[in-house]
């Protein structure tokens, strides 16, 4: 297996960092890890901010769905879905004379373009945990930075056209870091379909789940009355208070991005 494999398959999330700093130059590799990756039109609809204000970082421990380990973690980097950036150029451009001259419709960003600069940013966002992890260092996607959006946007100075899609912490790893094993995942076969989808049945799902019942929640109840995984993840993850504020979060900034309630 060639070293990039080697990253990829071994990777972990980490919460707890040790007391050490990242040079500079570290930072500023993993901040070009991001600007080399893959970008729609090489547009790079995506902004970084890299946040190192100590109060800040405490601000976000409790807006980010109480993790205390945001505050302690040496860098962190918030990835920006942005579009304000290149709309601003078309207008600094003179498109909208340009467009009045040429018969084009003149338009405002809309969600698909949202859509499309998320995208751009989570792909950015990989190649720096990616490059992180080949400097010796661990990291932790934050996704509940897509909650609260009206703090962030203030806390941030965010203009209309952005949208925090993601935030990661990173550090040098503590503890049993190297000898911990990665967390399983489904199997392949439930994942990986070829020329058109393929809804799973009952059987399917006890085999494509199994990996995580035996293995990861091996020592743990399931959550509350739960009978099984499906229960158990739907009240952690899909009905649990931080995810109905993320999806009102997002249907807030959904509204003032395309100006649909």
């Amino acid at each position: 297996m060639n070293h990039t494999l080697e990253l990829i398959n071994n990777r972990k999330s980490i919460r707890n960092f040790a007391d050490k700093k990242i040079s500079n130059k570290n930072i500023n590799t993993i901040i070009q890890s991001a600007l080399r990756a893959p970008t729609a039109g090489n547009q790079m609809l995506y902004s970084i901010i890299e946040i190192d204000d100590q109060t800040i970082k405490n601000k976000l421990v409790k807006s980010c769905d109480d993790q205390p380990f945001i505050a302690s973690a040496p860098l962190v980097l918030l990835f920006l879905a942005d579009y304000q950036r290149t709309y601003d150029l078309f207008i600094s451009s003179g498109v909208e004379e340009y467009a009045k001259r040429e018969g084009i419709d003149h338009r405002s960003p809309g969600v698909g373009d949202l859509m499309l600069a998320s995208c751009d940013a989570l792909i950015a966002a990989q190649n720096t945990v990616l490059a992180a992890e080949s400097l010796g260092l661990g990291s932790c996607y934050i996704g509940d930075i897509m909650e609260n959006y009206e703090i962030h946007k203030e806390l941030f100075d965010l203009p209309e056209y952005t949208f925090p899609i993601t935030m990661l912490c990173y550090g040098y790893p503590v503890g049993n870091y190297i000898e911990r094993k990665p967390t399983p995942r489904y199997p392949q076969e439930y994942i990986h379909f070829k020329n058109k989808y393929r809804k799973l049945d009952t059987s399917d799902f006890a085999n494509m789940v199994k990996p995580i019942k035996d293995i990861y929640f091996k020592n743990e109840k399931f959550l509350g009355n739960a009978e099984n995984i499906g229960q158990h993840f739907y009240t952690k993850k899909f009905t649990a208070d931080f995810t109905k504020e993320m999806n009102r979060s997002v249907q807030k900034a959904l509204s003032e991005w395309s100006g649909l309630e």
